[in-house]
């Protein structure tokens, strides 16, 4: 069994949260199952394999919170390897990397990126060169780290602003969706004005287990009231998962054929061709199925799983074959697959889907950022715009569809009861991670549109304090950032 070993300083800087969340990855980014521990303050990765690989861990940067980060490709040692300096390290490459790689396409840097940059470099050196002083060099790393994520944020924020006002000169405004999940409750008086002031587009969810709570008696009630609205007010509209692989999107009765794949084709199909028979012509877009990576629930193989979704896609868009069909990835960078092993992490999946030409054409990644577990964890832009153009290697239209926590506190409507930092999240911090990433979002020219997964607070809900609203019902600062991203790209440069 291989073990790779690192020093924690300061000692205590690690909780035992933040071990759990640690693993280690290949060159091709896709977890080992690895077991973790904290032993004698050393951070202790144990896998089955003995490559080199990158360990990806939640760190505490000053000014930046508590950030997924990741080290260089390292082999394994008898030695520990001091963590502070190889996160270090492993920043310091990504944005170098990342710097010269834009600026070949063009990119203008600033003096003060360009300052940041030399800051960080010169922090590291001090690191590197007093790593016989654990204590010493800990402290200059945690500098780097610093000034590093300083560059990287700056970095990011120029390449959006330049991306988007290439995108301008030569084609006018930005054909870019912003919108938000409905949910399966319909929006008051008040949060519909909000919601059209703010979005262009609108996710309307076809909840199997709502609609078909009994077998084969379906009630449609709340998806037509809701497409009706959306095609009244000329949203974008984007219907689905029709199959959410969640156990609470799935009606009961389905467990009578977890041990009989083709009767449970059957009633998957029955029910993707009635809401396509019957909203056809009344959307814009289909997402068939959602959470197709993470799901157990369902008592098939991953086999049987991808072809029963495979089967689905070439369904929907033979029985409607003028409107976009796409498919919805949960936890993007597969985090989950340190704990358990799974043949299709999420871009091989999708990668099997786009070359199987059934009419696949688009993917939607779900982002449900800072939530453990079931979540994504917070990274810097820079690693999000090298998953996107991961991901953007499919030649395949994106969408996003993300939530982000505005508190930390117990929220009562939440059906996920996940673990999030003391003092890690508010509306405040909501906002700012809004106005910073959904920019680089849509800069990428494969991003069509981000959409906001839980809009609500007050009504029962996945994630704690997701929504754009709150619980009183009162729009979140978040809601507003939105609102204002969505009227700039509607405004082309003069």
């Amino acid at each position: 069994m291989g073990q790779m070993r690192f020093q924690v300083f300061p000692t205590g800087s690690i909780t035992e949260g933040m071990v759990q969340q640690a693993y280690l990855a290949g060159v091709d980014r896709v977890s080992w199952p690895t077991r973790t521990s904290l032993e004698d303050e050393c951070l202790v990765l144990q896998r089955s394999v003995s490559d080199s690989g990158n360990l990806h861990v939640p760190w505490p940067v000053e000014g930046h919170g508590q950030v997924m980060l990741s080290t260089g490709s390292l082999m394994e040692r008898p030695e520990p390897y001091q963590l502070p300096l190889e996160l270090a390290r492993g920043v310091l490459a990504q944005l170098r990397n990342q710097l010269s790689e834009w600026q070949m396409a063009g990119l203008t840097v600033s003096s003060t990126v360009a300052g940041k940059v030399a800051e960080a470099v010169g922090q590291f050196s001090q690191a590197v060169v007093t790593q016989s002083d654990v204590a010493v060099s800990s402290r200059w790393a945690g500098g780097a780290l610093r000034a590093g994520l300083d560059a990287a944020n700056l970095l990011a924020a120029a390449y959006a602003e330049q991306a988007w006002a290439v995108r301008r000169h030569n084609g006018g405004s930005l054909n870019s969706y912003v919108g938000a999940d409905l949910g399966t409750a319909l929006l008051d008086d008040h949060s519909a004005r909000q919601f059209l002031q703010s979005f262009n587009a609108a996710q309307v969810p076809i909840c199997w287990r709502d609609t078909e709570a009994t077998e084969e008696n379906l009630s449609w009630t709340t998806s037509d009231r809701q497409i009706t609205w959306c095609r009244s007010h000329a949203l974008k509209v984007l219907a689905g998962p029709l199959l959410m692989l969640a156990s609470q999107a799935l009606p009961d009765w389905l467990c009578l054929f977890d041990d009989d794949f083709e009767s449970l084709f059957h009633c998957v199909s029955a029910f993707v061709r009635a809401a396509v028979n019957r909203y056809r012509g009344a959307v814009d877009g289909w997402i068939c199925a959602g959470r197709v990576n993470t799901t157990e629930a369902l008592a098939i193989s991953e086999q049987e799983e991808l072809q029963l979704v495979a089967r689905s896609v070439e369904m929907i868009h033979t029985l409607d074959p003028g409107t976009p069909v796409m498919v919805s990835f949960d936890q993007p960078w597969a985090e989950y697959m340190s704990r358990r092993y799974s043949d299709f992490p999420p871009l091989h999946f999708a990668d099997v889907l786009a070359r199987a030409n059934i009419g696949l054409s688009g993917v939607m990644l779900e982002v449900n950022l800072g939530y453990y577990p079931g979540g994504t964890l917070p990274r810097h832009p820079l690693e999000f715009s090298r998953q996107l153009d991961m991901w953007g290697l499919l030649g395949l239209p994106i969408w996003l569809s993300i939530s982000v926590p505005s508190g930390f506190h117990y929220d009562p409507l939440a059906q996920h009861k996940v673990s999030l930092p003391p003092g890690s999240w508010s509306p405040e911090a909501q906002r700012e991670w809004v106005a910073q990433f959904v920019p680089l979002m849509l800069a990428k020219p494969m991003v069509q549109g981000v959409l906001w997964n839980q809009l609500r607070d007050s009504v029962p809900h996945e994630f704690p304090h997701g929504g754009l609203f709150d619980a009183r019902q009162q729009a979140k600062p978040a809601l507003h950032a939105l609102a204002s991203l969505r009227q700039h790209l509607r405004q082309p440069d003069a």
